[in-house]
């Protein structure tokens, strides 16, 4: 066993960073619901309203990834290696910039009707999203190693399902579209949103990597 693991399990357990990184995906959860919702929206001034409130939620990430980030210079023993829960933090606060990033572009490229695939995107993204959510939960437990290699299975599942639905929607994409700019306005928002399943599989790794160390 690291002496640094050693240590951690001596000393009391440290709860705050805990605490901050099931604030942090609760966040990204509820970014990944208003998503859900703006795909759903047609009338421009709804969604106007909606990318605004998911530009609230990736500031709130914003804030608690630098809080992290402050706790982890100012505390000694961490209860999980301190660069694990540095890439935890950052590999959530990419999800999250990816969402806000899609949202924006949903209003500033005025997208009309939503394809059926960006939709299933945005659903199959919120579903990967929700058993990360589930899995940082999990971390204050290491020895529920079944329950969490669920989460991993299903991440993984969720990133192919999203590689698949992405590879078939920019196929057709340039089959049907004749626009060449519409081609490209749809493409970068698909693109967005398949990277942002890509970074839920990073976030499900390192939970792994840490399954695994602390075994």
């Amino acid at each position: 066993m690291k002496l640094d693991h050693f240590i951690q399990r001596l000393l009391p357990r440290d709860e705050k960073f805990f605490i901050m990184l099931e604030e942090s995906t609760q966040n990204l959860l509820n970014a990944s619901e208003l998503l859900k919702k703006l795909a759903a929206t047609t009338a421009r001034s709804q969604r106007v309203g909606i990318v605004e409130e998911i530009k609230d939620r990736e500031h709130r990430g914003d804030t608690i990834t630098h809080k992290v980030f402050s706790q982890l210079n100012a505390t000694f023993v961490t209860p999980l290696d301190r660069e694990d829960i540095h890439l935890l933090a950052s590999a959530l606060d990419d999800i999250l910039d990816h969402i806000d990033g899609s949202a924006q572009r949903f209003v500033l490229y005025d997208v009309g009707k939503i394809p059926p695939a960006m939709i299933q995107l945005c659903d199959v993204l919120h579903l990967s999203i929700v058993e990360i959510h589930r899995g940082i939960g999990l971390m204050r437990n290491l020895h529920d190693t079944e329950r969490l290699e669920e989460v991993f299975q299903r991440v993984n599942q969720y990133e192919n399902d999203a590689d698949t639905i992405f590879d078939q929607a920019v196929a057709a994409l340039f089959k049907r579209e004749k626009n060449p700019i519409q081609i490209i306005k749809l493409k970068e928002i698909y693109v967005g949103l398949e990277t942002a399943t890509d970074k839920c599989e990073d976030v499900a790794n390192v939970l792994e990597a840490i399954l695994i160390k602390h075994a």
